[in-house]
């Protein structure tokens, strides 16, 4: 019988050795060419149902958009080699969806442009221009930030940045920065920027940081008001500042809709962090109050909240009223359960069609049917985003993850609502499919962030190896003298 080996690591890698995990890149790259023939198809059939001919347009958005997904998945596989196979092939399909969309409108308004005399700019080439710029932050975040952990480094430099750019619109002129009757954007002479949408990921990346190095303190610490346990105000008062100033610049921004978007991710990472219900109790309680001080305040929600109740009532042409819902309203209603097909409908009678109010669009030409497989893919990236969020190994990337993925679906969830008048309309845009530049590159960075958690997460954790042994060298091995053993009488059968 062999010996026995004396370490027990050692007896699993010679009994069973370790096996590498499948990166499933490959299932990503079909996945990927299943969305961008998805994509082409659809702007066939735009140009067919709008009776135009297939003109080279098609061809080259086909080609690009192709291009750059191929450039996405050499990235990924690249630099994240573990990560979630789903993620981006869903990102590049509502992204796709989105392109069509808005080609599909520039048809329209081009039509309506040449018939009045005028010339007409499409957007679809600057949301193309504007996709390339935002996959190259989406490399760059995977290659600079190849550790999702080291973020906790600067997690109040984050804080800090995020409510200087929060705030930049609001100490700027109105000529600068106000759009619609909301400050939120900063106009440069050649581009206009909305910086909230970067400062929703900064301000995700401090509140993570300081709830996973607080946690205890918010678990147990303080004292007790109505019998709830309150932290230290030292320990509780950098979230409760940060929180307070990103929700007054917005609201006093008109920024309504950010602000119920902040708040709630807010509210859901301090759930997830201490896993006490008390929290979300407190927080919609000042919710609720929040609502009710901003309803008596601020006209422009009055507005707001009386377009939504009465989308047909007297407001329905006046400055700022309930027309836009309700040609919304009007196009869904067209649409039903299978749509009007694409390029068959008339989405551009509604304001903001191809940005605040895409949806309704894919709604009317895509019907029910198509509208849920949108808001599936939405649901299909903030499951597989929270599924990675559970499996990494550190707190900060659970909690930063979970609340990357929650920001997404609440923001669509605000969209949605706001189309379908479920609750009021709040002017934010839909991720990946809404018309814009600054909402898609901030939420391709969000993208990336999340690639790299579940990177983390799938990536097969490294065992240690087997120690070894070395051997001196012969230069330096001792001698040793061997005896010549006995020699053996055979004769006699004994030692001589």
């Amino acid at each position: 019988m062999g010996q026995p080996l004396a370490d027990p690591a050692s007896a699993q890698f010679t009994t069973n050795p370790p096996r590498d995990l499948p990166t499933r890149r490959n299932t990503e790259m079909l996945l990927l060419a299943f969305a961008a023939g998805l994509v082409t198809i659809a702007l066939v059939l735009v140009e067919a149902n709008q009776e135009q001919a297939l003109t080279l347009s098609i061809l080259w958005l086909g080609l690009a958009y192709l291009g750059i997904l191929a450039a996405a998945h050499l990235a990924v596989r690249r630099w994240a080699p573990y990560a979630d196979p789903v993620l981006l092939p869903c990102v590049a399909l509502l992204n796709g969806i989105g392109l069509v969309m808005i080609h599909r409108i520039d048809l329209a308004k081009a039509e309506t442009a040449a018939q009045a005399g005028r010339d007409y700019s499409p957007g679809v080439t600057n949301q193309v221009l504007f996709t390339v710029v935002a996959l190259a932050l989406f490399v760059a975040v995977l290659i600079v930030v190849n550790d999702h952990r080291t973020l906790t480094r600067y997690g109040y430099i984050f804080g800090l940045v995020g409510i200087v750019a929060l705030a930049l619109p609001a100490i700027l002129p109105a000529s600068l920065s106000e759009v619609n009757g909301a400050k939120v954007w900063v106009k440069l002479p050649f581009f206009s920027i909305q910086p909230g949408e970067f400062a929703k990921i900064l301000l995700m990346i401090f509140f993570a940081s300081f709830l996973v190095s607080k946690r205890d303190l918010f678990m147990v610490a303080g004292k007790k008001f109505l019998g709830v346990e309150l932290p230290r105000a030292r320990d509780l008062g950098p979230i409760l500042i940060a929180a307070a100033a990103a929700v007054i610049i917005l609201v006093l921004e008109k920024d309504l809709g950010s602000g119920l978007l902040y708040f709630t991710i807010i509210l859901v990472m301090l759930y997830l962090a201490t896993e006490r219900v008390i929290w979300v109790v407190v927080g919609l309680t000042f919710f609720v109050a929040g609502c009710l001080i901003a309803f008596n305040l601020f006209e422009h929600v009055q507005q707001r909240v009386e377009n939504w109740l009465n989308p047909l009532g007297p407001r329905y042409d006046a400055q700022g009223g309930s027309y836009q819902i309700a040609q919304a309203l009007f196009g869904l209603g067209t649409g039903g359960v299978g749509g009007t097909g694409l390029g068959a409908g008339r989405p551009d009678i509604v304001p903001e069609a191809s940005s605040d109010f895409i949806t309704s669009s894919i709604g009317e030409e895509l019907g029910f049917v198509g509208l849920a497989a949108v808001l599936m893919l939405y649901l299909l990236i903030a499951m597989r985003g929270m599924r990675s969020a559970l499996a990494v190994r550190d707190t900060f990337g659970k909690l930063l993850g979970g609340g990357l993925s929650f920001a997404m679906v609440m923001q669509i969830f605000v969209v949605i609502g706001g189309v379908t008048a479920l609750i009021p309309e709040t002017g934010i845009t839909a991720p990946f499919l809404s018309q814009g530049g600054s909402s898609l590159l901030a939420n391709y960075i969000l993208v990336a962030l999340l690639l790299r958690i579940s990177d983390a997460a799938r990536r097969p954790a490294t065992r240690p190896k087997p120690p070894q042994t070395r051997q001196a060298p012969i230069s330096d091995a001792h001698t040793v003298l061997v005896q010549r053993p006995p020699a053996r009488d055979e004769k006699n059968g004994r030692m001589a």
